[in-house]
């Protein structure tokens, strides 16, 4: 059973890597740092690199699921 991941997209990078660390590499990929763009909305920061929120939030469930 997948666990229940809820992330919004108004909640920044760092909050949801705090709690789920396991994500950085899929941030990585996708441009996303910790450092300059740690403190924007983590649907801003998909946004800016090209994605949507669902995308990447499809993306982070995956490797949430999996850990």
């Amino acid at each position: 059973m997948k666990p229940t991941v809820a992330i919004q997209p108004d909640e920044t990078v760092n909050t949801v890597v705090q709690r789920y660390p396991e994500v950085l590499p899929v941030l990585s990929r996708a441009g996303i740092d910790t450092c300059c763009g740690g403190g924007l909305p983590i649907g801003e920061a998909a946004r800016a690199h090209g994605l949507t929120f669902e995308t990447l939030l499809e993306q982070l469930r995956t490797v949430i699921g999996a850990a």
